[in-house]
């Protein structure tokens, strides 16, 4: 159970003491019952608020009445003529049902079902028709005598006030709102893919509700008759004066493009101009000429970059081609061999030597001047070419802008062709359908009919009672398993020995558990070490001799001698766990002495009992011997060095020489020598001693100290390279153990072996 160094004797726990993961890895059935046993309460609590505001909420909801009736949209209608009408029927498709299902909800319907039945005088759609209660009345005749009594309070009606306008304002403000609560009051929804649309139609009273439904159907008919007359008369009235306009704008139009033919004498032929019959041979000449001169361009562009490479004539090919060069090549040759010969029988100054290198000078300057022709030839083939380009390109602009000018006289006559046809047909479709909409005046029919009337509901259909309290037992489960799981995840203490080692990555040693008073109403305060001592075989005890076994065997080569329990922060049970080790160690047969180590403090010499008017300090300081200030515990033999209660703290204490002396010969004296020391994250000398020690007890509070607390004291432990044998939980509750970790739910089959008698 020690925890592994690394060979310089740093921990090899990561930083701060943190596990390989921040969370258990695993979730299974048994850590679920146990978090909801935790949180059984809460959760308890959670589900019946909610569920008692559910049932209280559906209570207190007044009925509410639906009624049905439903139309079917007819696409299918008579034809008395075989002529279009000017509204045609319904095309059969998804979105034409769902337009006209949207209609039948339209504010403008609405309005209409709403003068029919008048229902601004029905106070169920208008609050204002309401009548007023007895503490409505009350107020408002209180109201009327304060502004009676006051100056001018009662001068003129407020009916005279309001001018017609403001009144206009208020019906129809009023006639608004009425229509708005018939909207909230009618739903319509479409029967899957059929054309049947259902009015749904809610209300406080039965009769009512079959009522609105079935006006609802009937004004959605009527509406659409309206709708075709409107239309086929506006039509027919539009069309007459449409169609004496488009006469006259066809002879006009007509007469235009006959003028313009006439005033510009377009010539065509084959279908196409002769000005562009000659543009299409000028581009075809172009484009070959343009070849050509590519071709040429590209041929003394590679002999100039050849020449100024400074490549040989036997790099360029129209060299080779040149008979002069070819002929001077043969040449050249033989002047090299004629002057190798030489210059192997003599010197450079040799008259027949010299001569033959004059002779392969001048055939040099011959080739070069025979190259510099040839650039010659090539750039006036360049430049002849560029001239036939520019002159075909010269006439082929000039047949362009002939082509612009023909091209703006066409499309204006284009324009007035497409204008003079383009009213011709209007004006004979006009015409046309004039004279069907004449014959189509009085035998429109609907594009609907009814499929079926409301009938007067038997019984309400709001609130469903049933479905309300089952969903407010789901939303309350819901809502209590959500609240158990937040305040489970935001819980940061320490319940198990599997979280010391997930969340800290140091070794869990032993859970000293809590000593509860005997008796439901005691009152008296548990000593733990007299306890130990009364009791030595309870669970408490054993919980002891675990803890020295796990000290004492953790490392068996090297025994250890030296221990400090420290703690993280006060009152965490550090004190009385060092003292009963201590006495543990002491009954067990091992020579054991315990030292108080909190100057600050001085627990363990409260606990304990023992008298000091001398201490660890005194000793330390050389004013008095170790046989004085040692005490024995009569009961188990315990040695106990305490502390004086000394007005000045002195510094350093436990970093001098005299406290290392003292502990090496303790360590002479005494198989285990414990030290009580202050809380790592408030005392520096407690940070001292841990690294002067075999081993460090850690102790921390069960279900009271923070994990990010240990896991700093671990950390600060791990710098100064104190040698931590593992963590122990005190004050462990085992009745609620069990709620929390896997090894407390056997407590019952082994507790047999623990006694409190």
């Amino acid at each position: 159970m020690n925890m592994p160094y690394s060979p310089d004797g740093s921990s090899v726990y990561p930083a701060g003491g943190l596990a390989p993961s921040e969370a258990p890895g695993g979730l299974d059935l048994q850590s679920v019952i146990r978090a909801v046993r935790r949180r059984l309460n809460l959760m308890a609590g959670v589900f019946l608020c909610v569920f008692a505001l559910a049932t209280l909420f559906t209570l207190t909801l007044k009925p509410r009445y639906t009624a049905t009736s439903s139309v079917i949209v007819n696409t299918q209608s008579a034809k008395v003529i075989d002529i279009g009408a000017v509204m045609q029927g319904l095309a059969p498709n998804s979105a034409v049902i769902d337009t006209e299902a949207e209609i039948l909800k339209s504010r403008s319907l609405l309005s209409k079902v709403v003068k029919r039945l008048d229902l601004v005088e029905n106070p169920e759609f208008n609050p204002a028709r309401v009548p007023p209660s007895g503490m409505d009345q009350f107020k408002n005749g209180l109201k009327s005598f304060i502004k009676s009594v006051l100056p001018g309070g009662g001068d003129e009606a407020t009916d005279e006030a309001l001018s017609e306008e403001d009144i206009l304002k208020a019906e129809q403000a009023e006639l608004d709102g009425v229509i708005a609560a018939v909207q909230g009051a009618i739903s319509i929804n479409r029967l899957g893919p059929t054309y049947i649309i259902e009015i749904n139609a809610t209300s406080s009273t039965p009769d009512m509700a079959a009522l609105l439904a079935n006006t609802v159907a009937d004004v959605y008919l009527d509406n659409q008759l309206e709708t075709k007359f409107d239309a086929t008369r506006r039509a027919k009235s539009w069309l007459d004066d449409r169609v004496v306009a488009l006469r006259d704008e066809v002879r006009e139009a007509e007469s235009k493009v006959e003028a313009h033919r006439a005033r510009t004498g377009l010539l065509s032929a084959e279908g196409s101009t002769l000005t562009e019959q000659a543009i299409r041979d000028l581009n075809a000449q172009l484009t070959v000429q343009q070849a050509d001169l590519a071709e040429k361009r590209a041929r003394l562009q590679n002999v100039q970059n050849q020449l100024a490479a400074g490549g040989g004539v036997d790099t360029i090919s129209e060299a080779l081609a040149s008979g002069n060069i070819s002929a001077l090549r043969v040449q050249q040759a033989e002047i090299l061999r004629r002057k190798a010969d030489l210059r192997a029988r003599y010197l450079d100054g040799h008259p027949d030597v010299i001569r033959v290198l004059s002779e392969e000078r001048d055939v040099e300057r011959q080739i070069s001047a025979e190259l510099q022709r040839i650039v010659s030839a090539l750039e006036q083939d360049v430049l002849v070419s560029r001239e036939r380009v520019n002159a075909l390109q010269s006439r082929l602009n000039s047949q362009k802008g002939e082509l612009a000018v023909n091209n703006r006289a066409s499309v204006v006559l284009n324009e007035l062709q497409r204008d003079a046809d383009a009213s011709r047909a209007l004006y004979e479709e006009f015409l046309n359908r004039f004279k069907e909409t004449s014959e189509l005046d009085g035998i429109t029919e609907a594009d609907a009919l009814i499929n079926a009337y409301a009938a007067t509901p038997t019984g309400p259909s709001f609130p469903n009672t049933t479905l309300n309290l089952a969903l407010g037992f789901i939303l309350g489960a819901a809502l209590a398993g959500l609240a158990g799981l937040i305040v489970e995840l935001m819980d940061s203490f320490f319940s198990s020995p599997e979280d010391v080692e997930q969340y800290t990555g140091a070794p869990y040693l032993v859970s000293v558990p809590l000593l509860a008073p005997s008796g439901t109403f005691a009152k008296a305060r548990i000593k733990p070490a007299d306890y130990l001592l009364e009791k030595p075989h309870s669970g408490y005890a054993e919980a002891f001799r675990n803890l020295r076994a796990s000290i004492l065997f953790a490392d068996v080569d090297h025994p250890a001698k030296t221990v400090a329990v420290v703690s993280s922060l006060p009152d965490e049970g550090k004190t009385s766990m060092t003292y009963c080790l201590g006495r543990m160690a002491a009954m067990s047969g091992t020579k054991t002495i315990v030292i108080d180590g909190d100057i600050r403090r001085r627990q363990l010499t409260e606990v304990s009992g023992v008298p000091a008017e001398a201490g660890l300090l005194e000793y330390l300081f050389g004013e008095s011997r170790l046989s004085d200030v040692i005490v024995t515990d009569e009961a188990t033999g315990l040695h106990i060095l305490p502390l004086a209660d000394r007005k000045h703290t002195p510094k350093d204490v436990f970093g001098s020489r005299a406290f290392d002396a003292l502990m090496t010969m303790l360590k002479q004296t005494y198989d285990l020598i414990i030290i009580d020391t202050g809380p790592v994250l408030l005392m520096a000398e407690t940070r001292v001693v841990t690294r002067k020690v075999d081993q460090v007890v850690v102790a921390a509070r069960w279900r009271k100290t923070n994990r990010a607390t240990l896991r700093e004291t671990l950390k600060i432990l791990r710098e100064f390279k104190a040698n931590v044998a593992g963590v122990a939980l005190t004050f462990v509750d085992l009745r609620r153990r069990g709620q929390y970790a896997y090894t407390a739910a056997d407590y019952k089959a082994y507790r047999k072996y623990y006694t409190d008698d």
